[in-house]
């Protein structure tokens, strides 16, 4: 008997650079990313079986769906969403079944807002359970494994709203073997990174060129972590790559720049821009979070990312337990003497099912209806050991304000138009064929050559970066990115309540705001 479902990835909780409102306040409504996890459920279900996708970023949830089923996913950062989403779909008589991390993670929260209650990796068990929505007869709960990933299909884009979203994604691994305290995803993935086949990558990239995306994320936890496996795949993508100008962007973990030749075979298969969780320059703190790989000289190993032609994007976190008040200015002058304008900051948190949530919740420091996400700077669900809330709270506004401020975000622009891809070994790959360009990826270049003036200060800083991207051209589309990304920023702490000008002098906490 056919059967039907409506998917849905909801929107965030809160505020993030990467909101639908914040977009729209840029004037670009749309998503940042595609979602995969609902393009690859989709995938995973029997031919007879009608699929409606729903990406909140994009269109608003149709409460009136026909679907026989409702199926809602989400992470951490979306939780209150999903449980408000599903709640009211139940309120009119939806069938609803919940997964993805955050069920994987925290199962308790979410049964009282759904029938059908999924955790784990969907692969394996999708048959199951398909199986059993179409006969109307299913289990209160599944438990996935951690399948192999050469049986992961290729994901439904047709099924999607691709002319909405910037980027499309593409994920080759799962799993990292690194064991940061805070980090939930290997908690619900594994330690263990798991591999899909690279022909099965490359099947997956041509159904995104299929559908215009110029820009593709490589949606691993560690894409190099593994450096064999990562150089054949950056084999094949560098192959696929000459009938196909994409570029891509992806995570990797800072160690990666001592290996000189996987940085040369990145740029070479288009990898242009790369997210490294740096952290902070506090070693004790590195220590503290079991993340020893980045224990060394972090100014010198991003610069040479940046300097072999790969723009990098940083995540900086405050409040280790070896942090004290003076962690704000010494996170300041670090990312000041670097080649990095973008930075995603946050006060460190436990996410549920992490050694640092059981750790914080023993010693009795754990605050009850914190934030658990990393994506909101001015709140944690963790009482810091060495300042107190107050500081930490202004610190943190402190340390964003003066990091965004014009003439701040102008130096780092700066650094980086004169450091980007010195050392490459054959020249950069060709950039992305304008005449490819869809609406949307037009769009956003034009709002980022053009970004909206907030103030003088901002309009002499645009100018001394435009004039020297001017003198070297190849970095011409970073800067155009990276000053959308700004615009974002700022537009989420005003919506926020966090940008204060009075602020951008200093980061040090010990002042009142």
């Amino acid at each position: 008997m056919p059967a039907s479902m409506y998917l849905v990835n909801p929107a965030s909780d809160f505020v993030t650079y990467f909101s639908a409102e914040v977009l729209a306040g840029s004037g670009l409504p749309g998503a940042i990313l595609g979602d995969l996890p609902t393009t690859t459920l989709a995938a995973l279900a029997p031919p007879d079986f009608d699929i409606t996708i729903c990406d909140e970023h994009i269109a608003p949830v149709d409460y009136d769906h026909p679907a026989d089923w409702i199926g809602v996913t989400g992470k951490v950062n979306q939780r209150q969403r999903m449980t408000a989403i599903a709640d009211e779909f139940r309120r009119r008589g939806k069938r609803v079944v919940m997964g993805g991390p955050y069920a994987s993670l925290s199962p308790e929260a979410l049964r009282p807002h759904c029938d059908v209650l999924v955790r784990g990796e969907v692969e394996e068990m999708s048959a199951e359970l398909f199986g059993d929505l179409r006969a109307g007869t299913p289990r209160e709960e599944y438990l996935g494994g951690r399948p192999d990933l050469a049986h992961s299909p290729v994901p439904r884009w047709d099924l999607y709203a691709n002319e909405r979203a910037l980027h499309g994604a593409v994920q080759t691994s799962r799993g990292c073997p690194f064991e940061c305290e805070f980090c939930d995803v290997i908690q619900y993935v594994g330690r263990k990174q798991r591999h899909k086949p690279v022909d099965l990558v490359l099947a997956e990239l041509d159904a995104l060129y299929a559908h215009s995306y110029p820009a593709i994320f490589l949606a691993d936890d560690n894409f190099t972590v593994y450096r064999r496996r990562a150089k054949e795949l950056l084999e094949g993508i560098a192959r696929w790559r000459r009938d196909h100008r994409v570029n891509f962007i992806t995570q990797v973990s800072i160690d990666a720049a001592r290996d000189e030749e996987l940085l040369h075979m990145c740029v070479d298969a288009g990898l242009t821009e790369v997210f490294i969780g740096i952290e902070t320059p506090n070693e004790e703190s590195l220590r503290e979070a079991k993340k020893r790989q980045n224990l060394g000289n972090l100014a010198d190993q991003v610069r040479k990312f940046v300097e072999h032609g790969l723009a990098v994007m940083g995540g900086m976190v405050v409040g280790f337990d070896s942090d004290g008040p003076d962690i704000f200015e010494r996170q300041y002058e670090f990312a000041m003497s670097i080649p990095v304008p973008i930075f995603s900051i946050g006060a460190l948190v436990a996410p549920e099912a992490t050694p640092l949530y059981d750790r914080i919740a023993r010693v009795g420091r754990l605050v009850r209806g914190g934030s658990e996400t990393q994506a909101v700077p001015w709140r944690s669900n963790i009482q810091p050991l060495n300042m107190s809330p107050d500081e930490m709270r202004i610190g943190m506004q402190r340390l964003c304000n003066a990091l965004y401020a014009p003439a701040a975000f102008g130096e780092r622009m700066l650094r980086f138009i004169e450091c980007f891809g010195r050392a490459s070994r054959n020249g950069l790959p060709p950039a992305v064929d304008p005449a490819t360009m869809r609406p949307v990826d037009v769009q956003a270049i034009q709002l980022g050559l053009g970004v909206r003036r907030m103030g003088p200060e901002e309009g002499r800083m645009f100018h001394r970066v435009w004039a020297a991207a001017s003198r070297r051209p190849v970095t011409v589309p970073f800067v155009s990115r990276m000053l959308f990304t700004y615009a974002q920023i700022r537009h989420m702490f005003e919506q926020g309540g966090f940008w204060n000008p009075r602020l951008a002098d200093s980061p040090s906490a010990s002042s009142p705001a």
